[in-house]
């Protein structure tokens, strides 16, 4: 038998084992990577240990004067790029960036009535109608909704525990009674289908 030497790490690969090594959500992975070739491919795909604080400040700065992005966007893109030397080349670096800084953008949320948003459930049905009214009533944002697990919902305490929320922080939410008969309902439904392919799958 002859030993075969594993093939090294990308720098992406690297980026992505100490994110989850960190406990990181996969929204944030999925947004560090980004930023990170974004910034690679902006310098014609040089290796970030060969760039520093002027490579990061004329990226910042085209994106703030020629993408026209977002204060927040700018900033987001900063801490994925901190995160990389930080984190996975272990590089310090002259936090002096004199980017030119993205305009903060200033807009009034739009908010539904109550009326709108029972008028928006009423044209949906199903699992669709089910999270809508999951989302609308716990309060839960988009991501955590969706990524809900059985062992998250107590029915007896009627409440939610909502794990690795915004800022990596868990906390509960009340669970409404209506909304926790038809989860019941869907889940029982559910059961009962899984066990009825496990038992075709028997039968194969």
């Amino acid at each position: 038998f002859y030993s075969m030497e594993q093939r090294p790490k990308k720098l992406i690969e690297q980026v992505q084992d100490v994110i989850r090594l960190k406990h990181y959500s996969y929204q944030t992975e999925k947004t560090y990577v980004h930023w990170i070739k974004r910034y690679i491919f902006f310098h014609n795909k040089q290796h970030p240990k060969n760039m520093g604080g002027k490579e990061i400040e004329a990226f910042l700065t085209d994106l703030a004067v020629n993408q026209k992005v977002a204060a927040s966007t700018q900033n987001q893109a900063l801490h994925a790029i901190l995160f990389l030397y930080k984190e996975v080349l272990r590089q310090e670096l002259d936090l002096k960036v004199n980017a030119v800084r993205a305009k903060q953008t200033r807009y009034l949320p739009t908010v539904l009535t109550k009326e709108e948003v029972l008028a928006i459930i009423q044209q949906l049905s199903g699992v669709y109608q089910l999270v809508i009214k999951l989302l609308y009533g716990t309060e839960l944002r988009l991501t955590e909704g969706l990524q809900l697990r059985l062992k998250d919902v107590d029915f007896a305490q009627q409440q939610i525990i909502v794990r690795d929320g915004k800022g990596m922080e868990s906390r509960v939410t009340m669970l409404p009674a209506s909304i926790a008969e038809e989860l019941k309902m869907h889940l029982s439904l559910f059961c009962h289908f899984a066990r009825e392919i496990l038992m075709v799958r028997e039968l194969q």
